[in-house]
C-alpha cells in the first residue's frame, strides 16, 4: 500500500496517542514491505520533531512557527506557500529554501521572517508531506553525452527528469510530447527519475485532448485489477429478511430523469435519484426523493475499493467521456435502472401544497422500483403537452408545481440565482459556484428549460433536510459551506456597475448578505449590460468547501448548515454521508438508557428538541469523527483538481475550434479591461451544435491608431488623441489573429481602429475636454516595448 506523509499524519487528531498497529490497519499495510516502510517513516518523523513516541505509541507535535501549506511557484523560480485558513498571509519561499519542493506540493513551512505592512512573511520548506506531480507532460531532449531527459511543459517546474530505459523507442521520440511517470523525486543532489508511459505526439495539437488532460492532472482512466475484482463481489440481490428492515416503496409510481451529466461514454448508468409524489390525507404532498444506497455495498471493509473512491474523489467529466469514481460492476448493481428492485435511502418530505413549506420529514432505508426513465428532453416535451397525457405526465406536472413553491421558499429566505450562458453541467445542485445557475442563451433567444431548475430545487431541499437532521442527532457529518464575499470586492463591483448605469447599494455597511445579490441580479435583468454585470458579481463569490462543522452557505442563504448526499455513485463525500446515516439506522440509540420507556424516532423530524443523549456509541462517534476529519483536506484538494481538469479540456476544445476560425470576424462583448489590453467574449458554434462562449485578448500593442491609457476606476482604455474608448460592457468587432493551443491563449485584434464610443461616454467626453480626467495616476499602466 502506497501512502503519503499527509495521509499518515491525518490519522493523528488532537493530542491522542496512536499505536503503530492502528496505523498499519488504517493505512492497509498488510505485507512486510509496506509495514517496514511505515516504521521507517515513523522513525524519520520522530527524528525531525513531527511525532513523539511514548511506550510504542505516537503523538503529533505542533510548533507555532511550523505551518502546513501548498506551494504555488512561478516560472521565475520564486514560490509562495498558500495556507488553507481564510485570510492567512502567503509565505514567500526563496528557491534555495524549497528543499526539492515542486509547484503544487503540500509542505510544512518554518517561518524565518515575520511579515510587515509592505513585505510578505518568509519561510523555508522543512518537510514535503504530499507530492502533487505524480506524473507530468514533458518533451524529450537529448543531453550532450547522448542521454535522454524529459523537460516538463509546465514552466513552473524548473528541473529536468532523467529517464529510465523503456520498451518504447525513445530515441525516435526526441522533441516529442510524452507522459512521464515519476519513479523517484529529487534526493539531495540527485535529480528526479521518471519513466515514459506514453508517447503522445510530436506536439500538443497532434495529441488527443483527453490524453493531455489526463496526463497533466494525473487522472486514471482505468481501475486496477484488485479494484475491479472488489467491485465484482457486490451483489444486487435483496433477501426477504433485509426487505423487512427497509421501507417498501415499490408500489409507488417512480420516475427518474437523466440530465446532460448522464450522457456520454462511461456515464449511461449513473442514475442515483428517483422521485415519487403522493397526496396525503391532509391534502398536503408527500414528495419522495430516493437516493441509490451505495454505502450498503461500498463499505470501509472493501479497502481497495474504498481507497480508490477517496483517491478519485468524484467522477470526472471530459467532454463525452466520463471517468467514473466507481467501477462498472458497482454502478450496474447500484444505479436506479427501470424495472429492477433497488436499495435506496429515501428522504420523504411532507410539503404544504400552497406555500411549499416543509411540514415534516423522515429519512428511511428503502426499496424502490423505477417505473419510467425519462430524459430531460422527454420531460420537457411532456410538460409542453407534446405527448399524450399519462399517469407519469400527471406526476411530473405535480412535481413541477411543487418545485416552484419550494423555489419560492428558497428565494424568500434570500437565496439568489445567476443567469449565465449555457454550459455542460453534471450535478443538479448548487454546482461549483455554490449558487443556483439559470441558463441564458441570449444569442438564440431560447427559453430556459424548466426541468433542470425543477431537479435542482428537489436536490437542494433533500441535501438541506439531511444536513439539518444530522445536526439534530448530533452525529459527525461532512458539511458544505460558503463564506460571504468580501465587502471590498462587492463595493468595487458596485462602482463598476455605476459606470454601466446600474446603481447598487448594500443593505448593511461592511457586510454582504445573500439578499443583496438577489436584489442586484433583479436590477441586472433590466440592464443591457446584464451579462457582464453577472460576470462581475460571480467573480466576488468565494469557493464552497467541505468541513466537519456546520457553516453558513452564502449562495443558498442557509445559516444552519448544508450537506451533499444525493450523488453517492459520483462523489465520495456523498457516499460518506450515507455511511453516517447507516450508522444511525443500525446503532443509533433512540432513548437515554435501556430503562427509559419513551423513545424517539431517530429517522423522523419529530426528533427535534427531544434528544438529550449521545445517539451513537462513544467509540463509534469518535471513530466517525476521526475518519471524516481525515478526508476533508484531500476532498477539497481533489475537487479543485477535477474542476481544473474539466475546465482545461473545455479550454483546449475552444482553442482548437478557434484555431480553425483564425481570420474570422466576430461581434464580441468586452468582459475585462487591464493595462495591457482587454478581454472579449464571443459566441461560437461548435461542430456538435453547442453554443460556446470563448474569451480572447486584444493586446494594447495591436491598437495602432492611438496611445491608449488605462483607467482602473472606469475599467476602460482611452485614446489620448482620438478619444476612442474600449470600456467594460462595450460590444466590439474583433478578428481572430492567432491561437496557442496548449496554453489556450486566443489573440484577437479589433477589425477597425476607428473611434469606439457609446452614449454613456458623452458625460466623460466633457471632462476630457476640461483635461482633468486622464492625468497619469498610480493606476495607469501604459504599454511598454517590453510587453511586446
Amino acid at each position: 500500500m502506497e501512502f503519503s506523509i499527509a495521509t499518515l499524519l491525518a490519522n493523528f487528531t488532537e493530542d491522542k496517542l496512536v499505536a503503530a498497529k492502528v496505523l498499519e490497519k488504517k493505512l492497509d499495510c498488510q505485507d512486510e514491505q509496506s509495514i517496514n516502510k511505515l516504521h521507517i517513516v515513523l522513525d524519520v518523523l520522530e527524528k525531525v520533531g513531527i511525532l513523539s513516541k511514548h511506550l510504542g505509541k505516537y503523538r503529533r507535535l505542533y510548533e507555532e512557527d511550523l505551518i502546513e501549506a501548498k506551494l504555488r511557484c512561478s516560472s521565475k523560480g520564486f514560490c509562495f506557500a498558500i495556507q488553507e485558513e481564510e485570510g492567512s498571509e502567503d509565505i514567500y519561499i526563496k528557491e534555495s529554501h524549497l528543499s526539492t519542493g515542486w509547484n503544487g506540493d503540500r509542505v510544512l513551512v518554518k517561518m524565518t521572517r515575520e511579515g510587515s505592512r509592505r513585505r510578505s512573511p518568509e519561510g523555508e520548506v522543512k518537510l514535503i508531506v504530499e507530492r502533487s506531480n505524480h506524473s507530468l507532460l514533458a518533451r524529450i531532449k537529448q543531453t550532450n553525452n547522448g542521454g535522454l531527459r524529459a523537460v516538463p511543459l509546465d514552466d513552473r517546474l524548473l528541473f529536468e527528469i532523467e529517464l529510465q530505459p523503456s520498451e518504447q523507442d525513445l530515441a525516435a521520440a526526441i522533441d516529442h510530447l510524452v507522459h512521464v511517470e515519476i519513479q523517484r523525486y529529487p534526493l539531495a543532489q540527485f535529480p528526479p527519475i521518471g519513466k515514459v508511459v506514453q508517447i503522445l505526439g510530436s506536439d500538443a495539437e497532434t495529441a488527443a485532448d483527453i490524453d493531455l488532460v489526463c496526463c497533466k492532472h494525473d487522472l486514471a482512466k482505468l481501475f486496477s485489477p484488485n479494484v475491479q475484482q472488489a467491485g465484482e463481489t457486490i451483489s444486487g440481490e435483496i433477501s426477504k429478511n433485509e426487505l423487512k428492515q427497509r421501507l417498501d416503496l415499490r408500489s409507488l409510481l417512480t420516475l427518474t430523469i437523466t440530465g446532460d451529466g448522464q450522457q456520454g461514454e462511461g456515464a449511461a448508468n449513473l442514475i442515483e435519484n428517483a422521485f415519487t409524489i403522493e397526496k396525503t390525507d391532509s391534502d398536503n404532498w408527500q414528495l419522495g426523493i430516493h437516493i441509490a444506497d451505495v454505502a450498503h455495498h461500498v463499505t470501509p471493509e472493501l479497502v481497495a475499493l474504498d481507497r480508490e473512491c477517496l483517491k478519485r474523489g468524484s467522477a470526472v467529466y471530459l467532454g463525452k467521456t466520463v471517468l467514473p469514481m466507481l467501477p462498472e460492476g458497482v454502478i450496474e448493481r447500484c444505479a436506479l435502472l427501470p424495472q429492477s428492485d433497488r436499495r435506496c435511502i429515501s428522504v420523504m418530505l411532507t410539503i404544504d401544497a400552497n406555500t411549499g413549506s416543509l411540514v415534516e420529514y423522515e429519512i428511511q432505508p428503502s426499496v424502490i422500483q423505477v417505473d419510467r426513465q425519462l430524459t430531460e428532453q422527454q420531460a420537457e416535451e411532456i410538460l409542453d403537452g407534446d405527448l399524450e397525457s399519462t399517469p407519469e405526465s400527471d406526476k411530473l406536472e405535480q412535481i413541477l408545481a411543487l418545485s416552484r413553491a419550494i423555489r419560492q421558499q428558497r428565494l424568500t429566505r434570500g437565496s439568489f440565482e445567476l443567469k449565465l450562458p449555457p454550459r455542460p453541467y453534471f450535478y443538479q445542485d448548487e454546482g461549483v459556484l455554490g449558487a443556483v445557475v439559470v441558463t441564458s442563451d441570449q444569442e438564440n433567444e431560447q427559453k430556459s428549460p424548466v426541468i433542470p431548475l425543477m431537479l435542482t430545487e428537489l436536490i437542494l431541499l433533500a441535501n438541506q433536510v439531511v444536513a439539518n437532521h444530522l445536526q439534530i442527532l448530533g452525529v459527525p457529518a461532512i458539511y458544505r459551506g460558503q463564506s460571504a464575499p468580501e465587502a471590498e470586492d462587492v463595493e468595487e463591483t458596485i462602482k463598476l456597475a455605476g459606470n454601466l448605469g446600474v446603481e447598487l447599494t448594500l443593505n448593511q455597511k461592511d457586510r454582504v448578505l445573500p439578499s443583496d445579490f438577489q436584489s442586484f441580479t433583479t436590477q441586472f435583468a433590466e440592464s443591457p449590460s446584464e451579462q457582464v454585470l453577472t460576470y462581475l458579481l460571480q467573480a466576488t463569490l468565494k469557493n464552497a468547501t467541505y468541513s466537519t462543522t456546520a457553516q453558513p452557505h452564502f449562495g443558498l442563504a442557509l445559516e444552519q448548515g448544508y450537506t451533499r448526499c444525493t450523488f453517492p455513485l459520483r462523489r465520495y463525500a456523498d457516499l460518506l454521508i450515507q455511511r453516517v446515516l447507516h450508522a444511525v439506522f443500525s446503532q443509533g440509540r433512540d432513548r437515554r438508557n435501556t430503562r427509559a420507556k419513551e423513545s424517539v424516532n431517530l429517522r423522523h423530524s419529530s426528533a427535534v428538541g427531544n434528544i438529550t443523549w449521545n445517539v451513537l456509541p462513544t467509540e463509534l462517534q469518535q471513530e466517525l469523527e476521526a475518519d471524516l476529519a481525515r478526508v476533508i483536506l484531500p476532498l477539497n484538494d481533489r475537487e479543485k483538481e477535477v474542476q481544473d481538469a474539466e475546465d482545461d479540456l473545455m479550454g483546449l476544445q475552444k482553442a482548437q475550434l478557434m484555431k480553425q476560425r483564425t481570420g474570422d470576424v466576430f461581434q464580441g462583448l468586452i468582459t475585462g479591461v487591464q493595462s495591457y489590453g482587454f478581454f472579449v467574449e464571443i459566441a461560437v458554434q461548435a461542430e456538435d451544435g453547442r453554443q460556446l462562449q470563448v474569451e480572447g485578448l486584444v493586446h494594447v500593442s495591436s491598437l495602432k491608431d492611438d496611445w491608449y491609457e488605462y483607467r482602473a476606476r472606469l475599467q476602460a482604455l482611452f485614446g489620448r488623441k482620438n478619444r476612442a474608448s474600449y470600456r467594460l460592457g462595450d460590444r466590439v468587432e474583433v478578428q481572430v489573429k492567432s491561437v496557442d493551443y496548449y496554453r489556450q491563449q486566443i489573440d484577437l485584434v479589433t477589425v477597425s481602429s476607428e473611434k469606439q464610443t457609446s452614449d454613456r461616454d458623452a458625460d466623460l467626453n466633457v471632462s476630457l475636454d476640461n483635461g482633468d480626467e486622464l492625468d497619469l495616476e498610480d493606476d495607469l499602466d501604459p504599454y511598454t516595448d517590453d510587453e511586446e
